[in-house]
């Protein structure tokens, strides 16, 4: 379907549902939130917000829930901590403290009570997008590539506009994990949908081609989201909103540059930690010598 050509407006904004309980990885997240599970040196929430900075994102959106605290503290300023590296030298760790702190004003909070579904999480924060443009990050999805994924998405925004997802081929058999899409066109890098369906059943699965935790969307989504419709598990589906603008707004899925990682799942988060240490310049090459160690075992 053609559209009319327009001038879309700049995504500035990107939000960080971080409500989920973690109930995978308990007892470790208990008390901490998985968002602040160690990717390496750095918590998961943290990769995400790298990742959106690179992208030119300028406000930061969590949306939280009970006992998410620690999200919050990880970002503000430690005086103590600051003061007790400077006093001792220790320059390094110092910049790295200092490379995690947020512009002030630049980031909001915003609660979701009842664990409702993707789509009320993303709702929940339709006050603090307003009327634009907005980039959503699972930070449960981590992905490693040499310029990040939602910075390679907002390049292809720029010239495509409407709403844009980040999309990889899963094995069929693991269709009904994920949101798929029904295909127009694909020119290899660029896919035109014409539909979405929310965690298909193999068989009646129109591709193989998963949304992974990175989009760009319009506001419009939120007059979706607002009847708070079930869908797939009994939850409010992002999915199943997002379809809606089909036709009536440019949407493409985006095949991007990397290898994503679900550290949503113990195995996934292992096989995170492993890929992103050794592609660590400091700890690399001492990865690799463990991992040869242990093959041999």
């Amino acid at each position: 379907m053609l559209f009319a050509k327009k001038s879309w407006k700049p995504v500035r904004k990107a939000v960080f549902p971080v409500a989920g309980l973690g109930t995978r990885f308990l007892p470790a997240t208990k008390v901490m939130p998985k968002e602040m599970l160690p990717l390496v040196d750095r918590p998961l929430i943290q990769h995400a917000i790298d990742e959106a900075r690179e992208a030119g994102i300028e406000e930061f959106i969590f949306v939280t829930g009970r006992a998410k605290e620690m999200l919050e503290e990880h970002f503000d300023h430690q005086p103590e901590l600051m003061a007790t590296l400077e006093s001792r030298g220790k320059t390094d760790l110092l910049d790295k403290v200092n490379s995690t702190a947020l512009p002030e004003g630049s980031l909001f909070l915003t609660r979701q009570a009842k664990p409702l579904g993707l789509g009320h999480a993303i709702w929940c924060a339709k006050k603090l997008v307003g009327d634009e443009p907005f980039a959503i990050l699972l930070p449960d999805d981590v992905v490693l590539a040499q310029r990040g994924c939602l910075a390679q998405m907002i390049d292809t925004y720029n010239k495509v506009g409407g709403n844009l997802v980040a999309i990889m081929d899963v094995p069929r058999e693991q269709t009904s994990s994920y949101g798929i899409l029904d295909i127009k066109s694909d020119d290899g890098k660029l896919v035109d949908i014409k539909g979405l369906v929310e965690k298909p059943k193999p068989e009646n699965a129109p591709s193989t081609l998963s949304v992974i935790g990175r989009y760009i969307l319009q506001p419009e989504v939120f007059n979706h989201l607002a009847s708070f419709e079930k869908g797939a598990g009994g939850e409010i589906q992002l999915t199943d909103a997002m379809a809606k603008l089909i036709g009536k707004q440019p949407f493409n899925g985006f095949r991007y540059e990397g290898q994503r990682y679900d550290c949503g799942s113990r195995i996934g988060f292992i096989e995170a930690n492993i890929a992103f240490s050794l592609h660590d310049p400091e700890i690399g090459d001492s990865v690799r010598a463990l991992l040869k160690k242990f093959a041999t075992q």
